[in-house]
């Protein structure tokens, strides 16, 4: 029977860490850096928790496949929040990145432009925790727990008592839950294609989750099998079902990637609403120590917004971003044509226009000399085929296929000299002060929801977080295999009670349609708080502990208006729980994915070696407040004891 462990007043002060991953590490490390430089008064003691694997959670487990890879080159990655001090051994605010690390301390390192193995990151991951570890100063223990946490119970001046797995407590003065990607409950859709297929034993329906866990061993060589999505998810599954069943790709004298079966792959069906594969990432051709600096979608320009009413992202947010991109794209344009002195005259007067007006790129360009050459349409790059029908399914893969080489062309040339990667990039580079602009309801409702998360977020998504450009060659490899089919446009994965099946099918192309014995959700796992499959988020959620948050407005000439986002709602830094009620729980700190839609890009896996990031400053200030003894008497909150 579980017992009920207190905190005494003179007992040790100590946090839990609810994962391990790069959130809940990033706090760790920091943590022991301020102990280091500022000694405890008191003993501490940190608890690293997690259900999957201590040290690297669950994405990033070590004992997953070398061919799922990650999505970042390892040179632009670090988990220490400083550089590598010469001579010195690695510990908090001073270690290797992961390019560094690779090449000194595993083998087959090709570079630092290339893409580790997501378990080789497991590895690094587990090579910080222990030098964080090492780094230990007097009176400072860290304990590892591979424990589920069922329940989180308690606050104020009693602490909190967290329930594991294994019917143990754990008491805690302060909590972060940096818990990840969380196992959203099914509903609509994919509810109804698990129903159907538990009534069905020779159908499967796969949900969606990472690649790593998927049951993807149990699906039978030659049998049929439909995915939906064609994102990062989809490459690991098409890597999985191929290079996991033995299959080998070879390059031909002429470049081409062909595949060699090996006789035990299933046939993949796969689409999405615009059933284009997910874009490559440009070749990265900028220096390490390179940081754009925004010419016209500036700090100082994301201040003078802010300082405003409520944003409508594309009329007030995106024609800045988008000037920047058109600047970018015809500096790349131009970068052999005209002199470096000419392309700065042309960058000046673009930054001083910008400080009164959106500039108009082309006009400013043709006034220097130089062709301009606007950014692509998001909506265009990211659904070129529109609503264009397709005679068969050979139609639709030529097509298909034109778009993907053209992409890998722009994509060879990389992100400096491809107008289109080059001003791609700018999305990837100016994410923080997007942040800035739509983080905590500064947007309208209806512009929030419509333009940012329904539109923005996921074009960027998909046009800027794109896999290697191996994974691109591969499926078209695949396709021309035939064992790879891309069903095309607004495809749909549906059941037939008549013939006891899954039904894929495209109506923009001529007899796509394919019965499948397993259907594969592909798709990331959407953040809703309101829908999180882990006990111990689901029961805050039910005693009212956590909320989702609430983009609420009444504009001054009308009704008001406001939707739930789905992610944990939150104070500002650094970042506390709201409840129900609307109070703050001081002792919580919630970090990273389940917060995702209150602020926006939780998804970032790590930090850039060299530079300080909101990565390091979220991670900073959470450690800061679980280490400083504020509120400790204060009353326990009204929810916390329910």
């Amino acid at each position: 029977m579980a017992t009920h462990h207190t905190l005494p007043g003179d007992d040790p002060w100590t946090v839990a860490v609810i994962g391990s991953g790069p959130r809940g590490l990033g706090v760790l490390e920091r943590m022991v850096l301020r102990l280091a430089q500022s000694p405890p008064s008191v003993p501490v003691v940190i608890h690293l928790v997690d259900e999957v694997e201590v040290g690297c959670g669950r994405v990033w487990r070590t004992d997953q496949p070398a061919y799922l890879l990650m999505n970042t080159v390892a040179d632009e990655i670090s988990m220490f929040s400083g550089s590598p001090e010469p001579g010195e051994r690695s510990r908090p605010g001073a270690g290797p990145s992961l390019a560094q690390w690779w090449q000194h301390h595993a083998t087959g390192f090709p570079g630092p432009n290339s893409y580790a193995p997501r378990a080789l990151y497991g590895r690094y991951l587990h090579f910080v925790l222990d030098s964080i570890e090492a780094s230990l100063p007097d009176r400072v223990t860290l304990i590892r727990r591979q424990q589920r946490v069922t329940r989180l119970r308690g606050g104020g001046a009693k602490g909190y008592r967290l329930e594991l797995g294994d019917g143990s407590c754990l008491a805690a003065h302060r909590v972060v839950l940096a818990t990840g990607h969380a196992q959203p409950s099914l509903t609509g859709q994919s509810l109804d294609l698990r129903e159907f297929a538990s009534r069905r034993p020779h159908l499967r329906y796969v949900p969606a989750g990472p690649a790593a866990e998927m049951p993807l061993d149990e699906l039978p060589g030659g049998s049929a099998v439909g995915i939906i999505g064609l994102g990062l998810t989809f490459y690991d599954v098409m890597a999985a079902l191929t290079v996991g069943r033995g299959g080998q790709f070879t390059e031909t004298t002429d470049g081409e990637l062909r595949y060699r079966p090996s006789g035990d792959e299933p046939r993949m069906f796969a689409g999405s609403r615009s059933s284009l594969l997910m874009p490559g990432r440009g070749a990265n051709h900028k220096p390490l120590d390179q940081v754009y600096c925004p010419v016209i979608f500036t700090e100082q320009r994301v201040e003078l917004l802010k300082a405003g009413p409520r944003l409508d992202f594309v009329r007030d947010i995106f024609p800045w971003l988008r000037a920047e991109m058109d600047l970018v794209s015809t500096l790349a344009h131009n970068r052999l044509d005209v002199g470096l002195a000419q392309r700065k005259r042309f960058v000046c007067a673009a930054a001083i226009e910008a400080k009164h007006t959106c500039p108009d790129i082309a006009v400013l360009a043709e006034l220097h000399g130089l062709v301009p050459m606007p950014a692509p349409d998001l909506d265009t790059l990211a659904q070129p085929f529109g609503r264009r029908t397709f005679a068969d399914q050979e139609d639709f893969h030529r097509s298909l296929r034109e778009v993907i080489e053209a992409d890998l062309r722009e994509a060879n040339l990389g992100n400096v000299a491809s107008p289109r990667k080059a001003a791609l990039d700018v999305l990837r580079d100016v994410r923080w002060l997007i942040c800035a602009l739509v983080d905590f309801a500064t947007l309208t409702p209806s512009s929030h929801e419509r333009d940012f998360l329904g539109w923005y977020a996921q074009r960027s998504a998909f046009l800027v977080s794109g896999p290697p450009r191996i994974r691109l060659r591969q499926a078209i490899a695949l396709i021309d295999s035939g064992l790879l089919t891309v069903l095309g446009p607004d495809t749909r994965f549906t059941t037939d009670a008549t013939r006891d099946s899954f039904v894929g099918r495209s109506d923009s192309v001529e007899g796509a349609r394919v019965l499948v014995e397993t259907v594969i959700d592909a798709r990331v796992p959407p953040t809703d708080v309101r829908l999180d499959g882990s006990p111990m988020m689901a029961d805050l959620y039910v005693r009212g502990v956590i909320q989702p948050h609430r983009n609420i407005w009444k504009p001054p000439n009308g009704p008001e208006e406001g939707f739930e986002t789905g992610g944990v709602a939150v104070t500002h830094a650094p970042y506390h729980p709201l409840s129900a009620t609307g109070e703050a729980d001081w002792g919580i700190c919630v970090l990273g994915i389940p917060t995702e839609h209150t602020r926006w890009f939780m998804t970032v896996g790590g930090r850039r070696p060299g530079f300080w990031s909101q990565f390091d400053q979220d991670a900073d200030d959470v450690a800061k407040s679980v280490l400083v003894r504020t509120r400790v008497t204060d009353p326990v909150p009204a929810h916390a004891g329910q």
